[in-house]
């Protein structure tokens, strides 16, 4: 009980205590929140007494006026300096922006010109186009996608009538209708000149010398003998370059009927091609294939070479259909092995 007693005197005693530092600490508040009160509040009196005979003038404030003028001149300052440099940024950036405007603006007018120029290109394309197709007998197909129509001619005559610049991206799409209609046409070229090349490879139709070298030295038909001096007809066609090892080619897909060698010939390879055509190879240096062989169109049979009846190295060429010897001008088109 005794002990009971003794805390709650402690007790007490510390709660008088905290209230007594409390009561100090807001009592010590309150005389200095007094003072300074009283100090602001204190009246001062500002003279401003001129060099003339003016009267002298008097204002009067106190210390807390004062300091609100000089917070607030504070403030007019740095909200001055604060603005005047985002005004400076927002130049230097309206500046760059400015700069960066031109320069779209040209690359922009460069655009057009070059728009402009492909649209031209577009248009002879379109012209030569049509002219390649037409022949074959096929027909372009008309895309109608965002309806407009494939031909291009509707494009530049809408550019002729009107007053002002189309849009470039109007150009585009119409280009690119064109385009996607012609797709198909080139396709069906594809397919036509995949078809075509299987034909061309069997037939004779590319010069016999590899990378179309030499010249024709004598063509086919009547011609003066340059050994006997007589008239005869000359069944073939003269390549010479001047040399002898030159590569002569197979100029169709077929077979090796015969690798022989004769008195006015010298070397020679007969092929057989389909469709009823022959080739023949004379003069030969040397024979790369044998009887019986098959070879395509490009590869490499013997070299030119001046063996039997030959004023110089060069290779005889012929073109039999059947049993009938033809030109081979006829036959020989511009591509090359």
């Amino acid at each position: 009980m005794a002990r009971t007693r003794r805390y709650k005197k402690v007790e007490k005693n510390i709660a008088l205590t905290i209230f007594n530092q409390i009561g100090r600490f807001f009592k010590f508040t309150k005389n200095g929140i007094a003072k300074f009160w009283k100090l602001g509040s204190r009246k001062l009196t500002i003279m401003v007494v001129p060099h003339s005979q003016s009267k002298v003038l008097n204002f009067q404030t106190n210390f807390f006026a004062i300091i609100s003028g000089f917070i607030i001149v504070l403030g007019i300052a740095g909200a001055f300096f604060y603005f005047n440099k985002k005004t400076v940024s927002s130049h230097t950036e309206i500046s760059r922006l400015s700069n960066e405007n031109r320069e779209t603006l040209a690359s922009l007018d460069e655009l057009r010109a070059e728009n402009n120029n492909l649209l031209q290109v577009a248009k002879r394309f379109e012209s030569s186009f049509n002219q390649t197709i037409a022949p074959l007998g096929i027909n372009k197909k008309t895309n109608t996608k965002n309806g407009s129509g494939s031909d291009l001619s509707s494009l530049f005559n809408v550019r002729e009538l009107s007053s002002g610049t189309l849009k470039e991206t109007s150009d585009i799409q119409q280009l690119t209708s064109f385009l996607e209609s012609a797709i198909q046409p080139i396709e069906q070229i594809s397919k036509m000149l995949q078809s075509q090349g299987s034909l061309f490879a069997d037939i004779p139709s590319v010069h016999p010398l590899k990378g179309g070298i030499g010249h024709i030295s004598a063509p086919f038909g009547q011609m003066e003998h340059p050994l006997t001096g007589q008239w005869y007809i000359h069944k073939g066609m003269d390549f010479s370059t001047w040399r002898s090892g030159d590569p002569i080619i197979a100029t169709a897909n077929g077979k090796v009927v015969t690798v022989s060698f004769d008195h006015g010939f010298g070397n020679y390879v007969i092929i057989q091609h389909k469709h009823g055509f022959y080739t023949r190879y004379a003069h030969l240096q040397k024979v790369k294939v044998v009887n019986g062989a098959s070879v395509s169109q490009g590869d490499v049979i013997g070299f030119v070479g001046n063996t039997g009846i030959s004023t110089g190295p060069h290779l005889h060429y012929e073109v039999h259909i059947g049993s009938d010897v033809v030109d081979p001008a006829k036959y020989i088109n511009v591509i090359t092995k």
